[in-house]
């Protein structure tokens, strides 16, 4: 069954300066959607009040056509990937993977470059290992959509072309958007790409639209 995710008319300002303004985004299953932009320009605020986790001056989010204030309360709707590692470094892998009803056998055949056995504990791998650890975690997860901020920081290009693989074909399960600094990589992945510029959303799937809208330098 597919799932759409609407977000709309979302304002929001801090003390004098307009974040962001009359924001528009969609998302269904079997979607990638990029999100790109420079630092400040509102990205993570964006994904935090899809989440309900930040409050808007104006917004509208709904999940098939139902508004809904605070999707972060309901994993089986969404799921988030932040910025900063989130699974606790004293747990073993297994435990990992059975906190989360997902198979570890399934995980090192999509990643055998991690090389470790299931009963080592999360702070003994690497950060980019650990990355790879996540993004499994919440993409494999029983949800509809996945929001993911930078997940390819400090993924080395292996492990990035092994992710972007892996997101393709688990993008006919669920919707995703997807923020990076790595814009190549999102634009190789993606079907559709918002770029947030000055507060606003614009449409743009080529290098040439980041170049004119002064996202990227001249080509």
């Amino acid at each position: 069954m597919n799932h759409i995710l609407q977000v709309d008319s979302v304002e929001l300002e801090f003390k004098d300066r307009k974040v962001l303004s009359d924001v528009y985004l969609r998302c269904a299953t079997n979607e990638i959607i990029g999100l790109l932009g420079r630092n400040g320009e509102g990205k993570t605020c964006l994904m935090n009040i899809i989440l309900g986790n930040l409050k808007a001056s104006n917004s509208f989010v709904s999940f098939d056509g139902i508004k809904t204030m605070d999707a972060f309360r309901q994993p089986a709707l969404i799921r988030y990937l932040p910025q900063f590692n989130f699974i606790p470094p004293g747990l073993k892998l297994y435990q990992v993977f059975k906190d989360f009803c997902l198979n570890y056998i399934h995980f090192e055949s999509k990643f055998p470059e991690l090389g470790m056995a299931n009963d080592s504990l999360v702070k003994q791998l690497s950060g980019g290992q650990r990355r790879l650890l996540e993004i499994y975690i919440i993409t494999k997860s029983n949800t509809k959509f996945v929001l993911m901020d930078e997940p390819f920081t400090h993924l080395n290009p292996i492990q990035i072309d092994h992710v972007k693989l892996f997101l393709k074909e688990e993008k006919a399960n669920k919707g995703m958007i997807i923020t990076d600094h790595m814009y190549n990589h999102i634009l190789d992945i993606s079907d559709q790409v918002y770029l947030l510029a000055s507060g606003k959303v614009h449409l743009t799937n080529t290098k040439f639209d980041l170049e004119r809208l002064g996202y990227i330098n001249r080509i």
